[in-house]
């Protein structure tokens, strides 16, 4: 099941040499997905942080490429369900173009707090975030 779904026209300037993606612009499109997802809920990294008093850092990120995608083609990447553990939760990534499966990825992000210091320190997933995404 999508959560969200966000398009993107693959510029000139997101290829590399041999005219595919380069690949570190999957990343950056996950990320971009996941704040659509986060404004389509109704919330922004700053709700998160002065609502709910936390942030979203990334632990791990991955991707599996299976065909290139190349200038001009229109890519719409989905987010998927969000997997959930006590202190991270899991977004998972299709990347297609037509029908044609161009990758799947994943961000694993953790809860965190801010510390009186200006740290921040690792912390459960509150219910209150997780009631967004039902």
């Amino acid at each position: 099941m999508s959560l969200y779904t966000k398009e993107v026209t693959i510029e000139w300037g997101d290829c590399d040499e041999a005219g595919i993606v380069f690949y570190p612009n999957y990343f950056y499109w996950f990320d971009c997905t996941f704040q659509g997802l986060l404004r389509s809920r109704g919330l922004s990294q700053r709700d998160i942080r002065h609502k709910l008093k936390g942030v979203t850092p990334l632990v791990d990120v991955g991707a599996q490429f299976r065909s290139p995608g190349a200038y001009d083609d229109v890519i719409t990447i989905e987010a998927g369900e969000i997997e959930w553990a006590e202190r991270r939760f899991r977004v998972p990534y299709t990347v297609k173009c037509g029908d044609r499966l161009v990758a799947t990825g994943h961000e694993l992000r953790a809860w965190a707090q801010y510390t009186e210091d200006g740290g921040i320190k690792g912390a459960s997933v509150p219910d209150e975030f997780k009631a967004y995404f039902k």
